[in-house]
């Protein structure tokens, strides 16, 4: 057979999740992580983020509301997906994503951006007239009270939502991993630090995605960029990349010496059929080069414009890494056979249902949603970069 190495059963050559499972875990990341980086200054009193935070709020938002897209395109019958709220399946992992999804939606997401814009959307109903006045009305619940002592009411509920909301981005993504790591049939993915190494890459991914995203929409603006606040979210994204590098390495060191049946397989599939995307794309490109330019941001004096190029292109860099690692882990555990035997090879269609137009577009939606919603919910509220460039 093309494509094939070695012994395969039929079943093993053709893979049955594909790129859109991929992107699955991918964007669940970015929400998570960007979330994350919302809550360093609404809990943990960062200041010197908070030009990021509504910004970090609404990308969250932008992203999760396209995150099951994926799951739904690759159902055979995506309208039976209601079903699992109908009749839910507690045992199940998948079917309690659901439960999940509407919750961190309804419950942390929705509730604490409507609190943080409840002012501006009373104020915009209030200078509108027409259709205008009417939608701004309608997304003020008809809560019109502004006092100083509702405002405090709204600050003290969005902290408490941001409280609850940390854990539930935890079991959010963490969860994805939780679903691979307990998959005891493939080595490749059974392992108690998925769900662990999933996480962190996940605020690894969101922190980056939020930092281009803020200093892109200040160019395109041409605004100044607060370079404090990009500073410390450079950091951050510094510091977290460091733990889920460690993390990642401590799983292959275990597996390196715990060097079971499977190992010579999957170290044979890792220099072969994963290695441009793997050894180059994850780990040299995708995490090695952003690490080293955060790092040199962090002992080197340079200028501000400097600072900023690097930051750029390790956040890039940093979200190409984390696609690569979520596509190694889905894709490259269903390359090789059970036998350790044989390997197949995934071959990405363009314009098929799980092809590569389809991703494509699915990865351009939360951006055009994220345009609609900063034209709806600007977020330019702390606009005073301590300093700018």
């Amino acid at each position: 057979m093309p494509g094939v190495q070695g012994f395969m059963y039929p079943n093993e050559v053709e893979l049955q999740w594909s790129i859109l499972i991929v992107l699955y875990p991918y964007i669940t990341g970015l929400v998570a992580g960007a979330f994350i980086l919302a809550s360093l200054e609404r809990v943990f009193n960062v200041q010197a983020v908070r030009p990021t935070y509504r910004l970090a709020l609404l990308t969250a938002l932008a992203f999760l509301l396209v995150a099951p897209l994926p799951l739904q395109l690759h159902l055979g019958h995506p309208e039976r997906s209601f079903e699992m709220y109908l009749t839910p399946h507690r045992t199940s992992a998948m079917a309690m994503f659901g439960f999940v999804y509407l919750w961190y939606l309804m419950v942390v997401l929705l509730v604490e951006i409507w609190l943080d814009y409840r002012k501006e959307l009373v104020l915009a109903a209030r200078s509108s007239a027409g259709i205008t006045r009417i939608f701004y009305r309608a997304l003020t619940l008809g809560s019109d009270n502004i006092s100083p002592e509702s405002l405090r009411i709204d600050d003290r509920v969005g902290r408490t939502v941001t409280i609850i909301g940390i854990p539930s981005a935890f079991m959010l993504h963490g969860y994805v991993g939780f679903i691979f790591g307990s998959v005891k049939a493939n080595p490749w993915w059974s392992t108690p630090m998925m769900p662990i190494v999933f996480l962190f890459s996940a605020i690894v991914s969101g922190i980056a995605m939020v930092m281009v995203l803020y200093v892109v929409l200040n160019w395109w603006r041409r605004a100044a960029v607060d370079m404090v606040c990009v500073d410390m979210v450079a950091k951050y994204l510094f510091y977290a990349f460091l733990v889920d590098f460690a993390l990642e390495m401590l799983d292959l060191i275990h597996r390196i010496y715990e060097a079971d049946e499977s190992f010579r397989a999957l170290d044979f599939m890792v220099h072969t059929k994963l290695f441009l995307s793997q050894i180059v794309l994850q780990l040299i490109l995708g995490t090695g080069v952003p690490i080293a330019l955060l790092a040199i941001t962090q002992v080197v004096r340079l200028a501000p414009r400097a600072r900023v190029r690097m930051y750029m292109a390790a956040g890039v860099l940093t979200l190409i890494g984390i696609f690569a690692m979520r596509w190694n882990v889905v894709i490259g555990g269903q390359l090789f056979s059970k036998s350790f035997l044989g390997y197949t090879t995934y071959k990405l269609g363009f314009a098929t249902r799980e092809g590569l137009l389809p991703a494509i577009l699915l990865m351009m939606l939360p951006f055009g949603i994220l345009a609609v919603l900063l034209r709806l919910l600007p977020p330019w509220k702390h606009d005073t970069p301590a300093g700018a460039v």
